[in-house]
């Protein structure tokens, strides 16, 4: 049993802390679970008088004896106990991954402290554990974790800190890449690229710092942002929302990820940005990291031709989606082109369709569903249901309206009938301004049931190669998941653009940390943080000096350890007699 603590964010914007009376219990798969016993509210709206009851009637029972002895050690005051296996795991791979080696070698050659490594490794480590704003960082650091080498941290030192990732951030994102490739074995001859977009919680018109920025050092100018293109103007910008926020400005982000799902490379742009228009962007940088021959598999908002286009240059291939309701010539003959399916998996059935010849002929690969075929049917008959009992009512009150103008006749009901996002799709109108149900519309609809298309320009693939394949662009997205639920990269708080690339490439170095722990582990991240969360370090201090001792490890913790390739911490830390503290 033990006091949980968790953090919300309030609607202005403020993080708060709640805590928890709790205890771990393992569910149906063996996976431990906490359970709430009792909510104490917030931290600083804290019945502290109440909390020292429960401490009085616990020792109580306990006796004074074996109380000190459930505490701490005979003879020693009981400090804190701030967690350390979290810090643990994300510390060795830190280094193991060689995140730490590249940074210290950039801040070395350009004269910068070693203490920025450790301030982006506590930024990235909070990403992890406690997703929290960097002012948060500051009591959250030494108060509540044990981080290697930062005993405490300042808002300044961690501004500075993003500044400097900032200017080295291709140098640092190339030696991530092949560290882990290196390290995990990984195949990087397929890079699924995808595009999200995260909002602000501010006025776009807003020139006033509302937020953390407000009180942030200026950032010095570098060589590499004098050499640097002149940007074409703010990040923050409306556009079109993955996030349903269409209200709020916001920036688009772009993702490329291996096969495994183990993050390769990502890139922020202005929140007007288009898909159409990052893919030469994109495969112009990954040529650089030696990967301008693999096969890039992109969704149907890239796959305009100038972009297939880009991605077959200097021997590389493409799968990309496309948009089954284009009413381009090569799709609707793609889709009426008739052929016996072949099932690749439970799911899954596939058919390959050539169009054109010679040189011309483009590949594309008919996919075809027949529980999602199901679900559609199940969707678009409701909707026709709603339609035909709408243009029943429409009808009734034509009729008792007769004697009025054609054009009271036409009501605002038919308008919003016809104009509905849903249905209006299902709906046309006569010359007589009446609205009818298009059977036309209904029978082609049915016709894409369940299907999606794919093409490829890469004759060596099968059909079954190219449909599991694109499946697999699923891992570019559950990273975006992960990138806005597990680490909190939204909603965003700053204001300068520095700020906000800075931060997305905090967010992108913690989803790497993650990913290969999951990949390590086979098992989530949650698993694997609510299992290591358990293990503290205990700091007790007596008359002749002080000590560090960690939570004696569990065999579930010890497994898990094991799996990850990562040594348990030391049973006892450090060491200080009253001497030396006293030094």
């Amino acid at each position: 049993m033990y006091l949980r603590t968790t953090s919300r964010r309030t609607t202005s914007g403020k993080v708060v802390r709640y805590l928890q009376l709790a205890h771990n219990e393992r569910n149906e798969r063996g996976v431990p679970v906490a359970r709430v016993i009792a909510n104490l509210g917030r931290e600083d709206q804290l019945d502290r008088k109440a909390l020292a009851r429960l401490v009085r009637s616990i020792s109580r029972v306990l006796g004074a004896r074996e109380e000190r002895q459930a505490l701490t050690p005979e003879g020693f005051e009981f400090l804190r106990a701030p967690e350390l296996g979290g810090p643990h795991l994300i510390g060795a791979l830190w280094e193991e991954l060689g995140i730490g080696r590249a940074l210290w070698r950039v801040a070395r050659a350009s004269r910068q402290r070693r203490d920025v490594e450790r301030a982006i490794f506590a930024m990235v480590a909070q990403r992890c554990l406690e997703p929290a704003s960097k002012l948060e960082a500051t009591r959250w650091v030494g108060r509540d974790v044990a981080l290697a080498g930062v005993e405490a941290v300042s808002d300044d030192q961690l501004y500075r800190a993003m500044d400097f990732l900032l200017a080295c951030q291709e140098r640092v994102q190339e030696s991530v890449f092949f560290s882990v490739a290196t390290l995990l074995n990984l195949e990087v001859d397929v890079v699924f690229f995808d595009t999200t977009s995260t909002y602000f919680e501010m006025d776009i018109e807003e020139e006033e710092d509302r937020d953390a920025d407000a009180h942030e050092p200026q950032t010095a100018t570098t060589k590499a942002d004098q050499d640097a293109p002149a940007a074409p103007g703010p990040l923050r910008r409306l556009g079109h929302s993955k996030d349903h926020r269409p209200d709020l400005p916001q920036v688009v982000i772009g993702l490329a990820v291996t096969r495994e799902g183990v993050p390769v490379r990502v890139w922020v742009w202005p929140g007007n940005t288009q898909d159409q228009t990052v893919i030469e962007e994109v495969k112009r940088d990954l040529s650089g990291w030696r990967l301008g021959r693999a096969i890039y598999v992109v969704d149907a908002g890239c796959a305009s031709q100038k972009n297939l286009s880009h991605l077959r240059e200097h021997g590389g291939h493409y799968i990309a989606a496309v948009k089954l309701r284009s009413g381009m010539p090569e799709t609707e003959h793609a889709l009426s082109r008739q052929g016996r399916y072949r099932t690749v998996a439970d799911n899954l059935k596939v058919k390959q369709v050539m169009v054109g010849s010679g040189e011309a002929a483009t590949r594309y690969v008919v996919c075809h569903n027949p529980h999602e075929a199901a679900r559609d049917k199940s969707r678009r008959e409701r909707k026709i249901r709603r339609i035909e009992e709408e243009l029943v009512r429409l009808e009734h009150e034509r009729r008792r309206a007769r004697g009025d103008t054609a054009k009271q006749a036409h009501t605002k009901a038919e308008c919003a009938l016809r104009d509905h996002k849903a249905l209006g799709r299902y709906v046309r109108q006569t010359a007589s301004g009446r609205l009818v149900l298009d059977r036309q519309k209904v029978a082609t609809e049915e016709r894409l049931d369940g299907k999606y298309l794919i093409t490829t320009s890469d004759p060596k693939l099968s059909a079954e190669e190219v449909a599991l394949g694109y499946k697999r662009l699923l891992e570019a997205e559950r990273s975006f998941r992960d990138l806005k639920g597990t680490l909190a990269l939204r909603p965003v708080y700053h204001r300068k653009d520095e700020r906000i690339r800075a931060h997305v490439l905090i967010c992108f170095l913690a989803l790497v940390v993650i990913r290969v722990a999951e990949l390590r582990a086979g098992a989530t991240w949650r698993t694997i943080r609510a299992e290591l969360g358990e293990i503290r370090l205990g700091h007790f201090r007596s008359g002749e000096g002080s000590f560090t001792k960690t939570t004696t490890l569990t065999s579930s913790q010890r497994e898990l350890l094991r799996a990850l390739g990562v040594p348990e911490p030391p049973s006892i830390g450090s060491v200080v007699p009253h001497a030396a503290a006293a030094a």
